[in-house]
């Protein structure tokens, strides 16, 4: 891992002791980096641009999770990537898409974009409606690199419990990505439990809306990760939302 665990307040967790408080990450949405332009209003979990920490350049092969406000009619011009994973999970409006692959498309809320940068790709997310746009945009590293460019992106409507946004089989019409990564979307009501998926590895958890308030108290814009578990430690086998519900991604990291 390359983030340093840090200390989790006894006011944000519960059962912290099932998995050893040397496990879990707690990234406070208030504690991340910041980025304020006249069009863009984003939030860096993790070292991003010039926002550089030794002890935040990821979790694992998560490298960005970006939550991005992007005003009307403005964006990211033509810029390019290499050797890298790219997740798009539109939250709220659309974000037209144009790259060196020939794609011209546009991203609407509830949709997924995946987008393997690989030998290297050139491309333009511009929100051309008239209304803001909301998105998180995440980065993972490949598992190897030199790999072909790709793209696809899929409407995702939201189910009971977890819905399935990437897995490396493709299960459940999930996309996959070049590393073996699961991530999952969750809306709950208020006061809605949830079982957690079996996870093997580490995971991180993204908070988009809302509130979780067991095992653990996390608010919009909260991250908590935990490394695989120490023997005969066992994560807590539910979550369960605040009086305002949840709007939850879930990461399980290989």
């Amino acid at each position: 891992m390359t983030t340093t665990p840090t200390a989790i307040p006894a006011s944000h967790l519960f059962l912290a002791d099932a998995l050893g408080a040397n496990a879990l990450v707690l990234r406070p949405a208030a504690e991340r980096f910041h980025s304020q332009l006249d069009w863009l209003d984003s939030w860096h979990s993790f070292s991003f641009s010039s926002h550089v920490d030794p002890a935040w350049m990821g979790f694992g092969p998560l490298r960005v999770i970006n939550d991005d406000m992007i005003a009307a009619g403005r964006g990211f011009g033509m810029h390019p990537h290499r050797d890298m994973e790219i997740i798009t999970v539109m939250v709220q409006g659309e974000l037209h898409h144009r790259d060196s692959m020939g794609h011209a498309e546009v991203l609407r809320a509830g949709e997924v974009q995946r987008m393997s940068a690989g030998t290297g790709v050139v491309h333009s997310e511009i929100n051309g409606s008239d209304q803001a746009c909301r998105l998180l945009q995440i980065w993972v590293e490949p598992s190897s690199t030199g790999i072909d460019p790709a793209y696809e992106q899929k409407p995702f409507p939201l189910q009971r419990g977890w819905t399935a946004l990437l897995d490396p089989q493709r299960q459940e019409g999930a996309m996959a990505i070049h590393r073996p990564v699961r991530l999952w979307r969750a809306q709950l009501k208020a006061a809605e439990v949830l079982k957690l998926p079996e996870l093997s590895g580490a995971a991180w958890i993204q908070m988009i809306d809302g509130e979780l308030e067991q095992p653990w108290l996390l608010q919009r814009g909260d991250g908590l990760g935990w490394t695989p578990r120490p023997a005969g430690a066992a994560v807590p086998p539910t979550m369960t939302a605040g009086s305002s519900g949840a709007d939850v991604l879930l990461f399980g990291l290989h």
